[in-house]
C-alpha cells in the first residue's frame, strides 16, 4: 500500500510539473457513485476540469462506448450486451473497483419493522405481500417503490433479490436514489431500496435475512445485497494521466477518507 500511495503522490507531481493535468474529464453514470464522483471532482478542482453528470448506469457505459464521456460511474458490472458493443467498436472496457456498496432496503423510522427475508421482501415486490401486518407490522398497506430499469441499483436488486423475476404493476418506478429516499421520508408505509451512502436519520434500513448493512457486513459479503461500485474506462488509462488519476484516487488516504465521509465502504484499510 505504500508502494502505491507513493506512485499516486509521484504521479501528481510530475502532472503538476508538466501542466498535463489542465485536461478535461468528463464522467457519466450512477447515480449511487455519484456521490463519490462528485467528491473526487471537488477534490481534483485545482489540478483539473472535471464535469460530473448522474444519468443512471446504463446511460454511463452508452457514453463511454459512445466516446461522449472519459469514464462511466457504474453501480453494476458491465451487461455481456454493452461489453460486446465496445469491442465491436474497438473499446476495451476496463473495470476500476472504487468501493463496496450495500442495496439497503429502507422504510420510515416510523414503522415498527426491523427485518426481513429477502423472500419476503421479493413477495412484497411481486405483490404477494401487500400489508405490513403479514410481516409482523401495523394494519398499513405496503407502498412499493423501484428504482427504474436502467438503474445498476435496479439490476442488482432484480438479480440479487427478485432473481430476475417481474415487479408488481402496483409498484412505482423513480429515477434516483435521491428520490427513493424522499418517498419513504414522507411516507409511512413505503418501502424503498438505496445504497449505504443514501441510509441517514430521515429512514431506516432494516435487517435483511437477520444481518444490517454496515461497513463490516458489506466488506465481509456478508450482507445478503453487498456489491462493488465500478468507474470504467475504454482501456486502461495511460499511467500517470488525469483519468488515471481520477480512478486510482479511492487507493490513497485521502480518497478513502472521501468513500468512508460518502457512508460507502473503502477498499482500502489505512
Amino acid at each position: 500500500m505504500k508502494y502505491l500511495k507513493t506512485m499516486v503522490f509521484v504521479s501528481a507531481v510530475l502532472l503538476a510539473a508538466t501542466g498535463a493535468m489542465a485536461e478535461k474529464l468528463v464522467i457519466d453514470g450512477s447515480t449511487t457513485v455519484g456521490p463519490i464522483g462528485d467528491a473526487f471532482a471537488e477534490a481534483f478542482k485545482d489540478k483539473c476540469d472535471v464535469t460530473v453528470s448522474k444519468t443512471g448506469s446504463g446511460d454511463g457505459a452508452k457514453s463511454l462506448v459512445a466516446g461522449s464521456c472519459d469514464i462511466a460511474m457504474m453501480s453494476r458490472f458491465m451487461k455481456d450486451k454493452e461489453f460486446k458493443t465496445a469491442v465491436d467498436k474497438g473499446i476495451m472496457p476496463v473495470a476500476h473497483v472504487v468501493a463496496m456498496d450495500g442495496v439497503c432496503s429502507i422504510v420510515h423510522p416510523s414503522n415498527p419493522v426491523k427485518s426481513l427475508t429477502t423472500a419476503q421482501i421479493k413477495d412484497i415486490y411481486k405483490g404477494k405481500i401487500t400489508n405490513w401486518k403479514q410481516v409482523g407490522g401495523a394494519d398499513m398497506p405496503i407502498v412499493v417503490i423501484s428504482r427504474d430499469t436502467s438503474s445498476g441499483t435496479y439490476e442488482t436488486f432484480h438479480g440479487l433479490v427478485m432473481k430476475k423475476e417481474k415487479m408488481a404493476s402496483h409498484v412505482e418506478y423513480v429515477s434516483s436514489n435521491p428520490q427513493s429516499h424522499a418517498r419513504v421520508k414522507s411516507t409511512k408505509g413505503a418501502i424503498a431500496y438505496v445504497g449505504l451512502g443514501f441510509v441517514d436519520r430521515e429512514v431506516r434500513a432494516l435487517k435483511v435475512d437477520g444481518v444490517a448493512p454496515s461497513r463490516s457486513t458489506i466488506a465481509k459479503g456478508i450482507y445478503p445485497v453487498s456489491r462493488p461500485l465500478y468507474l470504467f474506462t475504454a482501456g486502461y488509462p495511460k499511467l500517470g494521466s488525469p483519468a488515471h488519476l481520477f480512478c486510482t484516487f479511492h487507493l490513497s488516504e485521502e480518497g478513502q477518507e472521501i468513500v468512508e465521509a460518502k457512508g460507502f465502504v473503502p477498499v482500502t484499510d489505512y
